[in-house]
Parts: structure tokens; sequence; C-alpha cells
């Protein structure tokens, strides 16, 4: 099957937008993640999620919507985690820690209530990117405009607080607002992003382009361009193989994230040496 005749079919058109849509939007916030080192808030947030999707199966939620309903409850879960972070009485790391095993544990207890480990839950744990409907797509586009709005208008005080918060609040920086933003914001993309990569590897959606851009070592602006460029190149690369060899697309899309990565080093290590 080639490239044209895979490109044909509707459900992988969906998967493809969806995916460059979401892999944009996690790509913009991990990289100020990545960089005020809370890197790990994405594995917090999809372990949230699990327990999030666990509850609106219990409740009967169609299939259909299970990504859209459970975004409110991530979102509680993300500004959970910026209160413990913000009381300086627990470092962020523990604050993580506290909200995902809750997340987990109550996700547990909520399949064994829900009769076990059903089809749908269990897909939610590793992705199904080429399941996506219309109502997902039409949520990662509201969300990469909204995404890219709040970049674009608050770019200046994204970057004061991410480098330093103590300084961008003696300017006058609303710095509680913004991190409000960014860890609501990065609520909703942990849970778009489960359904391109999957509840375990979503956090690979969020580091993994990041770190890729910032070895270039290239001005701030140029690094969010490469981090969405990565991002959507493995997106892309991830479905496509996944669709015509019969792999699973969320490893698939990790897999080249950690291949663009390498690749990155290789050539940064390379150009070091013929220095």
């Amino acid at each position: 099957m080639d490239l044209i005749e895979i490109l044909q079919y509707s459900f992988v058109q969906r998967a493809l937008l969806a995916g460059v849509l979401i892999a944009a939007v996690s790509a913009l916030l991990g990289l100020f993640l990545v960089l005020r080192r809370f890197s790990l808030i994405g594995d917090g947030l999809a372990h949230t999620t699990f327990g999030s999707v666990a509850v609106v199966l219990l409740v009967g939620v169609s299939p259909l919507y299970v990504t859209v309903a459970a975004v409110p409850l991530v979102m509680l879960s993300s500004l959970a985690i910026y209160k413990l972070t913000s009381s300086r009485k627990i470092n962020a790391d523990a604050a993580i820690g506290i909200v995902s095993s809750l997340g987990i544990a109550a996700g547990v207890v909520l399949a064994s209530l829900s009769g076990g480990f059903n089809v749908d839950l269990f897909s939610y744990l590793f992705g199904n990117i080429l399941t996506v409907n219309r109502a997902e797509l039409l949520v990662s586009l509201l969300v990469f405009v909204i995404v890219l709005a709040v970049v674009i208008y608050f770019y200046d005080d994204l970057f004061a607080v991410t480098f330093d918060q103590e300084l961008a609040q003696s300017m006058g920086v609303k710095t509680r607002r913004i991190n409000v933003m960014l860890f609501v914001l990065t609520a909703v993309a942990a849970v778009l992003a489960m359904k391109v990569a999957g509840i375990m590897l979503v956090s690979a959606l969020l580091i993994l382009p990041a770190l890729a851009a910032l070895q270039l070592s290239v001005s701030f602006r140029k690094t969010m361009v490469a981090a969405v460029g990565f991002a959507v190149g493995a997106v892309l690369c991830g479905i496509l193989f996944a669709f015509a060899l019969n792999l699973p697309a969320g490893a698939m899309i990790v897999l080249f994230n950690i291949g663009f990565l390498f690749a990155v080093f290789v050539v940064k290590k390379l150009s070091h040496w013929r220095r």
C-alpha cells in the first residue's frame, strides 16, 4: 500500500490533522515545562487522566466524548499540583507524585467497580490515534488556537517567568495568572495527547521534542519552532509507518521522537569533534 492510497482514508486524515495539532501544543507547552523543571508533570497528569477516564466510563459517558469529558477533572488535578508547589512546603516532584498516585489508585479502584479493565479503558492506556473522531479533532483545533494565542500574547511574561520567576514578579508580571494558565493548558494537552500516545507515553510528547530543540542552542523563538517541527515530524512519520507496517501508532511516534533526539545529539557531537 503506497502513501497516496493511505492518505485517502478519512480516519488517517483525521489522525494526521489531530496528531499535528496535539504535537504542536505539546511541544510549545513542553518547552516551558522542561525549562522550569516541571518535566514530570506530564507523567503525573497522565496518571490522573487514567483516573478521570475511569470516572467518565463508570458514569456511562459515550466513548465518543470520553476525551472531552475527562478534561475538567484533569484540570482540577493540574491546579492541585500548582497549589501544592506554590505553598513551598512541598517541592514539585513530591506534589506531582501525590496527585499522580491518587489518580492511578482511583483509576484502578473505579476500573474494578466497573467490572475490570474493559477494552475502552485499555485503549486509552496505550493510545489509538487512528480512532480520532470529529469532536476530538475540533477540540484539538480549538486548543491549538488557544495555546498559540496565549503564547503569542503572553510571550514576554511566559519568557520572564520561565527563566526567573522572582525577577518577573518584581517587574510586575502577574506570575500567578501565568502559572495557572500554563498548568491548565498542560492538563488539556495531556488529555489530548492520551489519544495520540496513550496514558503511558504522554510525558514523552511533552518532553522529547523540547529536549531535542534545546540541544540546537539557538534563540528561544527558534527553539520553540524547532520543538514544534520535531514533534510534528515524529507524529507524521509515526502514524504513516504504523499504518503501513501495522504497528502501534503511539509507540511509533515516541520512537521517532527519541530518534530525532538521538540524531540531534549525534550531529552536535560530530560538529564539536570537527572543531
